[in-house]
């Protein structure tokens, strides 16, 4: 998972640098990576989680639109780019390119939010160099991605506070897939090229439920369908896209239903009179029923967590 983290930011800045090709000179390109990727670093806080280093990486936006906003805070100071060798683009009104090494200095540029590095440019930099701030991932001016994701992690503060409404998570799941801004850009699409291994634990518990009428043959003492419930179940426990608790939810709520609703059901059956006999032949004749129930509310359960509504 760490690798995966890690994999994650260097395709990204790489899409920025491809993005770059004929939009910034070489020196610029590396420049502008090497300040991205410590951008990315600083909001990353040094995590290893890929969904969160996933969701950092979609504040940032589009890399495309990353490298024409750099193109064009660079026309503005009139330094020469790949795509306006001359640096003629178009300068700002207010009287020049900031230059202020105080504005630097402070890390931030002003009214930006974006970190910020005084450099010289090749042409046009009075003072000091040209700042080549990254863009902004605060204020009214960030880009439609970072204003979503505030939005959601705005209503999940509101929830776990006690001000969402109720099940609204769940509403959230139901949504996704008519409007996957619902949860975040996430649907069961991208759930599936996000989460492969996960997934296929998913498909192999439902397989699991699905094989139990078929009563096929035991291999060695057991049946199939635990022998499969037992392969998803161990994907599901040594799986990191979940907590621990939805860990052991998911995986045992089919033996849960199995032994517990094996019991209650058979016994309610039977009734109390009816001897141990009876009460075995009923237990076996309800138990697979009530595994397949709890392998489904377990699926359902997992499948949720994986959309991250909370």
């Amino acid at each position: 998972m760490i690798e995966r983290a890690d994999q994650l930011v260097l395709n990204y800045v790489s899409q920025a640098a491809d993005a770059a090709h004929g939009v910034l000179r070489a020196d610029q390109r590396l420049d502008f990576a090497r300040r991205l990727r410590a951008r990315i670093e600083v909001e990353r806080g040094g995590s290893q989680n890929a969904r969160q280093v996933a969701k950092v990486l979609a504040r940032f936006g589009d890399p495309a639109a990353l490298v024409e906003r750099e193109a064009r805070r660079l026309a503005e100071a009139g330094v020469a780019t790949a795509r306006d060798p001359a640096g003629v683009g178009a300068r700002p009104s207010g009287g020049g390119a900031r230059t202020s090494l105080g504005t630097a200095g402070s890390g931030r540029a002003a009214g930006t939010g974006a970190v910020t590095r005084p450099v010289s440019g090749p042409s046009g930099g009075a003072g000091g160099g040209v700042t080549r701030p990254l863009p902004a991932v605060d204020g009214e001016e960030a880009p439609p991605g970072v204003r979503a994701y505030r939005r959601i992690a705005q209503d999940s503060r509101d929830r776990r506070q006690g001000m969402g409404l109720p099940f609204a998570g769940l509403r959230r799941a139901a949504m996704s897939s008519a409007n996957p801004m619902a949860t975040g850009g996430r649907d069961a699409r991208t759930i599936v090229k996000e989460y492969p291994r996960d997934t296929a634990a998913l498909v192999i518990l439902v397989l699991a439920a699905l094989l139990v009428p078929f009563h096929l043959p035991a291999v060695a003492i057991f049946q199939v369908p635990l022998v499969v419930w037992a392969v998803g179940a161990a994907m599901v426990l040594f799986s990191d896209a979940w907590n621990v608790r939805d860990r052991f939810v998911g995986a045992g709520a089919p033996l849960l239903g199995y032994a517990v609703g094996g019991v209650l059901i058979g016994g309610l059956r039977v009734g109390i009179e009816a001897g141990m006999e009876a009460f075995v032949t009923q237990f076996f004749d309800v138990s697979g029923t009530m595994f397949m129930i709890g392998t489904g509310a377990g699926v359902l359960w997992l499948a949720y967590r994986l959309l991250d509504v909370n």
